[in-house]
């Protein structure tokens, strides 16, 4: 079995509740407002009370909150100090009369301000920014390069042997016959001398470039004349 729990707060807050509530019901019955609308004052006050402190509890900007707080507390105080034998309830003034008689439009406004204001919810602290992911490189696309290439090494000939002397050596005016591959080999080297030099190649330097006799190279040169 489960022991009810006593807290000297709920006891002291129901004590000033009830006290309250008291005060209020007996200056609005002093300031004209008898039967059943002298006991709704002090419950359209303690609403108001009540609207305001959960309004405080559930927004950032909480002044207007605040402020209808403090008047619904003032209502409270002012009927605890009226009837504390501070003001005569015989007598009431015409000034509280008024305040009475007002009370319940000035609660409705508050009650309606309070209950379809927006709600902000409380500011949270900033919180640190995080780092942001490494982003990967693209990759650029391969670009097609035409390779320039060297031009490859003319193959290497082979001197021709020496014709063996003959009793009847050939006479010296004959030509020496040019293969017809040496012939465009020959050709292209001459091409690039005259390009590079801007003068025609001599029977030395072809015969140097190609590596064959002297009447060969010579053979040559008249050729490409």
């Amino acid at each position: 079995m489960s022991r009810i729990r006593i807290d000297a707060v709920l006891i002291q807050a129901v004590i000033a509740g009830a006290l309250s509530f008291a005060h209020l019901h007996d200056l609005a019955e002093a300031a004209g407002q008898d039967g059943w609308k002298a006991w709704a004052y002090p419950v359209s006050v303690d609403l108001l009370l009540v609207a305001a402190w959960r309004r405080m509890r559930t927004t950032a900007d909480n002044r207007a909150a605040w402020a209808w707080f403090v008047i619904a507390l003032a209502a409270s105080l002012g009927a605890n100090v009226a009837t504390a034998g501070l003001l005569d309830l015989n007598e009431v003034p015409a000034w509280l009369r008024i305040l009475v008689a007002g009370w319940p439009a000035l609660a409705f406004l508050g009650g309606t301000l309070l209950v379809h204001a927006p709600a902000t919810a409380p500011a949270e602290p900033d919180l640190a920014p995080t780092a942001a992911p490494p982003i990967a490189p693209v990759a650029e696309p391969v670009r097609d390069v035409a390779v320039e290439r060297a031009p490859e090494p003319a193959p290497e000939l082979t001197p021709a042997p020496a014709a063996e002397p003959t009793s009847m050596p050939a006479p010296a005016s004959a030509p020496a016959a040019v293969p017809p591959a040496l012939l465009d080999h020959a050709r292209k080297l001459a091409d690039a001398h005259h390009a590079t030099t801007g003068a025609r190649i001599d029977a030395a330097t072809l015969r140097a470039r190609l590596g064959v006799p002297a009447p060969l190279a010579d053979a040559i040169t008249a050729q490409l004349a």
